[in-house]
């Protein structure tokens, strides 16, 4: 399944030139902010997803997505409100999934007849 991007407003501060991307897919949620000379990345596998947190105001909505194995939440802000409850159903959605044998990194058993 392909993964979804969504990319903070231009107008919210920190994001005029570089505005934060935050892409969510099956298997991992991905933050990435540019610099002028850099680019930092950040990862969360969604199976280690504890909460995801939307705090909204007029317009714009701050994103705060918490992880069970103890690191630093990843955080986000001046995202669309549609975009925040888009990407927390995503999220929801696929923690719902159960993980087939490739994803849990084991191989398939062969049956026996």
């Amino acid at each position: 399944m392909p993964s979804e991007s969504f990319q903070a407003s231009r107008w919210t501060r920190g994001n005029f030139l570089f505005p934060t991307v935050i892409e969510v897919g099956d298997k991992a949620v991905v933050r990435r902010k540019r610099s002028w000379f850099s680019r930092d990345e950040i990862s969360i596998s969604v199976q280690k997803i504890a909460s995801v947190h939307i705090k909204t105001g007029l317009i714009w909505a701050d994103i705060l997505i918490e992880s069970s194995g103890g690191t630093d939440p990843l955080t986000s802000h001046g995202h669309r409100k549609r975009d925040a409850r888009r990407l927390k159903l995503l999220i929801e959605d696929y923690q719902a999934k159960p993980l087939n044998d490739d994803q849990r990194g084991q191989l398939p058993m062969a049956k026996s007849e």
